[in-house]
């Protein structure tokens, strides 16, 4: 394939500081106006400023040296090379150019050239006249800019290097579903046998291979046994028996499970063994109330944990909350309408008068801590039972930095509806928590399950399948 000259867009470095390496042996062209761009997002605590001083650092090291003629004849992004397609011929990497002189072509009447995005598309109509041999696109995140670049006739695409996954129908959904004569199949090889109060099976055969740690099965029949992968090797898995929080039995915090899938995130959010849980699911299927009960649970009752640690996004994300009075659990309590609803259910399931209900919600506030994501870089959470609300609206680098402030003895469980993103420049196969999904399946301590039942009332379940 030739090697193409992609004009990037502010968008794309700001959102991925990396994206200057992304490209190979393709060729990446700045316009001047991208360079002003960068210049004036710099200053701030923001995620989006610390990338662009990121890039800023990259171009810096990039050009140490460099003369002017350098410039002119391009910046090599890498000094490595990597193997052909027969193996042994190296291919070097793209190079960097720089506008360094004023635009050759003119932009239509019906777009002057005083926006920034408008000078970009100058910028890329003149190199493709300059470079009439080669392809030129420009990468944007901004689907408007897209459009406009293809009305003019230039190619524009998406950038898609920060994507987790091509579809989001092959998210991992943290479930499967049995076949009816599941047992008669592995009868042979089927053994059986209890730990303390655990019932544990050991399967062998070709279907096990498919499963993964912590993955969770059941049959199609609502009664039936559920199961939850504990172990894999090329052999087969051991599978455990999953406990029974439904309605009658175990209860958490005074809830109930209404579901397989409620069930399966109340087996997940108890278990001492798994450090991390992914909730997905839409408004109403309990992910909230199941978190924070299940931490409660473990706070109050079993003394694991010393504290539930809640924030989530302020939208817009990063911007700063100062304008809000009080101090920073002061300023989130607007954004933690979910939290107070769901804590009013919990203690109103609990027994008693006005006045027991009263001193449990006075020491709750005591062990309840509300905290922004603006200010949790550098912070470490020993023996916390973290919670992040509304997760898909933080960036893979978001929930980086967020997830490593866990320190021993801590768990954390990201909740979010993928259809319910907010945030500029993101969405559902580029968001941070679909990158957590896809990126922690498998691991021997983490745990994913889709919630797919509403479960707030009969009319939010109709009203989000039918609006």
């Amino acid at each position: 394939m030739a090697r193409r000259v992609f004009v990037l867009d502010t968008n794309v470095l700001m959102h991925d500081p990396a994206a200057l390496f992304r490209f190979e042996e393709h060729d990446i062209f700045l316009p001047m106006v991208v360079l002003e761009e960068l210049d004036a997002g710099k200053k701030g605590l923001s995620e989006v400023a610390r990338n662009v001083r990121q890039v800023s650092r990259f171009l810096d090291e990039l050009m140490q040296g460099c003369s002017h003629a350098d410039i002119e004849a391009g910046i090599p992004l890498s000094p490595l090379t990597r193997s052909g397609e027969n193996g042994d011929t190296p291919v070097a990497w793209g190079r960097l150019y720089f506008e360094t002189h004023n635009p050759s072509a003119e932009l239509p009447t019906v777009l002057p050239g005083s926006k920034a995005d408008n000078s970009i598309l100058l910028s890329a109509l003149s190199l493709r006249a300059e470079q009439r041999e080669r392809e030129v696109v420009l990468v944007s995140k901004d689907i408007n800019l897209r459009i406009k670049a293809a009305v003019i006739g230039i190619d524009a695409e998406d950038y898609y290097n920060d994507k987790v996954l091509e579809d989001l129908d092959l998210l991992y959904t943290g479930a499967a579903t049995l076949p009816p004569d599941f047992w008669e199949q592995h009868g042979d090889s089927l053994d059986s046998w209890q730990e303390g109060a655990r019932t544990f099976y050991r399967v062998t055969g070709e279907d096990t291979r498919e499963w993964i740690s912590n993955q969770c099965l059941h049959f199609d029949a609502e009664n039936d046994v559920e199961l939850i992968v504990r172990d894999r090797d090329q052999d087969g898995a051991t599978l455990a028996l999953a406990d029974d929080y439904r309605e009658g039995r175990k209860a958490v915090w005074g809830v109930n499970a209404r579901n397989s899938e409620q069930n399966f995130a109340l087996n997940l959010l108890m278990d001492p063994d798994i450090d991390i849980v992914t909730l997905l699911g839409a408004a109403g299927t309990g992910k909230t109330l199941l978190a924070l009960a299940a931490g409660l649970a473990q706070t109050m009752d079993e003394q694991r944990y010393r504290e539930i640690v809640m924030t989530r996004v302020t939208v817009p994300v990063g911007d700063d909350i100062g304008f809000l009075p009080g101090t920073e659990e002061e300023k989130m309590t607007p954004w933690m309408g979910a939290l107070m609803d769901n804590l009013e259910v919990l203690t109103g399931n609990q027994e008693g008068s006005d006045w027991e209900r009263a001193a449990t919600n006075e020491l709750l506030a005591k062990r309840i801590k509300i905290r922004s994501v603006n200010f949790m870089r550098g912070r470490t959470f020993l023996h916390r039972y973290i919670i992040l609300d509304e997760a898909q609206n933080l960036t893979p680098k978001q929930m980086k930095t967020l997830i490593t402030r866990a320190g021993p003895g801590s768990k954390i469980v990201c909740l979010g509806n993928l259809a319910q993103i907010d945030t500029p420049y993101l969405t559902e196969t580029t968001s941070g928590l679909t990158n957590v999904v896809d990126r922690f399946r498998g691991w021997e301590h983490a745990g994913h399950i889709t919630l797919a039942r509403g479960e707030r009332s009969r009319l939010a379940d109709y009203a989000s399948q039918a609006l």
